[in-house]
């Protein structure tokens, strides 16, 4: 029945399961607090233009270029460079990239495609005037150069001319070897035209990600456009960039000025397809590759913005920061996500502590508490009075197990939008059989780890279970996520049975705190005993 679920499904019920027996039932009274997991949910950018100035899905669409009957599109311009070789042809298109680093291999060992073998290609142009656009689709451009080869540092420049009885287009296009390039398109007369930011690449399956289109615009909004769930036409103006992006990729545009309209609307398969509403002498940025934090910031520091954080970007963009400056001292990426535990813990200790000292108290006075409420379970008022008393009495609060972990709630969700969304941690090993952190585990090694550790914090955790039912069920909770983690990324893994070794060691280290406050009372009783025979 699990195999059913998908990979969200599956990482949100393990989340939900953890918190509601990890914290629900460390409370005499489970608080009933709902937690909103939605990490993936986009925010609305103010500013839309009226739906009257764009062009009807019958006109400008992603699906409906592909009723033109084009001509056999060849490779007009090749771009060689150290990390990449992208391609231009006939119809003035990137029509692909390929990565050469081998870390961006798909699982068949090939290299990595960037551009979609379907779908519209990056700087494709669509005319709104469907005759102009029919003759535009039968017309190949001229190169000024057939091969560019780009030094480490190099840049290069290539035009691209398209020569149409009433109309001649002009696109300059300068290359650059960290796969950024600039863009001119210029018309020898007036004539509406859209280009195309292309469609996401395609290359490794995805894992518990948001894949799609993103428009990032105004006062540093983020609409995010989800495959398979994209309803009619948005149009936005004051856009800092446009992407469209899977887990580790990424086609962006950038550069362009306020007023330029940018469009995003549905395919046939309900997935965003991105345009840009061009005007003569229209200049713009763009980018093609891997979202590396370090690179895309280099490029422009807009661009970092294409990484896609969810709801909590404001913790996991500085927790990102901080693993990097890590990578930096240690030089390898899987100490370095111990390293980060380390410091999460501890800048989490005093919430943690309080959280596990509450429960311990709360432990304690739990068979006076039963006392209480078998006394007065015909009285309920009579019963909480009674109950608050007594917490009061021995500095013991019913929410202080609940509320630390409740905190904890956005490190966590952070940490996991860090782990699964670095592209730098992709083909990159930790130790012996571990080969690649942004990839399960293949010997389910560290899963199996993380659920040893989490049921022996579990033994050493107190509990107040009075259901039989809830008891059992908390007790299987390190086989099931064992089960759920067996696919998670090996760093998100890694992450967790580090945190699972810090909460025992600091367990261990209360429960031994009250264990001696335990036998120096006992101690003292006895000696007043004694006192008192004497």
């Amino acid at each position: 029945m699990l195999e059913k679920f998908s990979p969200n499904q599956r990482l949100l019920l393990a989340v939900a399961l953890s918190f509601a027996f990890f914290i629900g039932y460390t409370t005499l009274f489970p608080p009933k607090t709902a937690v909103n997991t939605d990490v993936n949910r986009s925010i609305p950018v103010a500013t839309k233009i009226p739906l009257a100035t764009a062009p009807s899905a019958t006109e400008v669409n992603a699906s409906s270029y592909t009723n033109v009957k084009t001509m056999t599109t060849d490779t007009l311009t090749t771009v060689n460079a150290k990390e990449f070789t992208l391609k231009v042809d006939t119809l003035g298109r990137i029509s692909s990239v390929v990565l050469k680093n081998a870390k961006h291999n798909g699982k068949d060992g090939k290299l990595s495609e960037l551009i979609s073998a379907t779908g519209a290609k990056p700087l494709f142009i669509r005319f709104e005037d469907e005759i102009v656009n029919e003759v535009a689709s039968k017309t190949p451009y001229s190169s000024s150069m057939d091969n560019i080869i780009l030094g480490e540092n190099g840049k290069a420049s290539v035009i691209l001319t398209q020569n149409m009885p009433n109309l001649t287009v002009t696109k300059t296009l300068t290359f650059y070897a960290d796969g950024h390039y600039d863009a001119k398109v210029a018309l020898s007369n007036e004539k509406r035209y859209y280009v195309y930011l292309g469609q996401h690449p395609q290359i490794v399956e995805q894992m518990m990600t948001v894949v799609g289109g993103m428009v990032y615009a105004g006062d540093n909004l983020t609409t995010i456009f989800e495959d398979g769930d994209v309803e009619g036409r948005s149009i936005f103006t004051d856009v800092h960039l446009a992407s469209a992006f899977d887990q580790y990729y990424a086609s962006i545009m950038y550069g362009f000025s306020k007023e330029t309209q940018v469009i995003v609307e549905r395919d046939n398969d309900n997935n965003p397809v991105t345009y840009l509403e061009g005007k003569n002498n229209f200049t713009f940025n763009g980018y093609i590759g891997p979202k590396e934090y370090k690179t895309l910031e280099a490029i422009n520091p807009v661009l970092v913005h294409s990484i896609e954080f969810g709801f909590f970007t404001f913790v996991a963009e500085p927790i990102f920061k901080v693993l990097m400056w890590l990578h930096g001292l240690l030089g390898n990426w899987g100490w370095s996500i111990v390293a980060l535990t380390a410091l999460i813990r501890i800048f989490l200790y005093p919430l943690t502590q309080k959280g596990m000292v509450s429960m311990q108290k709360i432990k304690e006075i739990a068979p006076r508490i039963k006392e209480v409420q078998e006394k007065y379970k015909g009285d309920p008022q009579r019963m909480n009075a009674a109950v608050m008393e007594m917490y009061k009495k021995h500095g013991a609060n019913p929410l202080g197990g609940c509320l630390p972990l409740l905190l904890q709630i956005p490190v966590f969700f952070a940490i996991y939008r860090v782990l699964l969304n670095a592209v730098e941690l992709q083909g990159v090993p930790w130790i012996l059989w571990i080969n690649d952190l942004s990839r399960m585990d293949p010997y389910y090694i560290l899963p199996i780890m993380m659920g040893a550790t989490m049921f022996l914090q579990q033994r050493i955790t107190p509990s107040n279970f009075t259901d039989p039912l809830q008891e059992k069920i908390f007790k299987y909770l390190p086989v099931i996520f064992t089960f759920f983690f067996f696919t998670f990324p090996a760093g998100l893994v890694l992450y967790w049975f580090v945190n699972n070794l810090f909460s025992i060691a600091q367990q261990y280290l209360v429960n031994k705190q009250f264990e001696a406050a335990r036998i120096m009372r006992h101690e003292a009783h006895l000696a007043e005993k004694h006192h008192e025979k004497n």
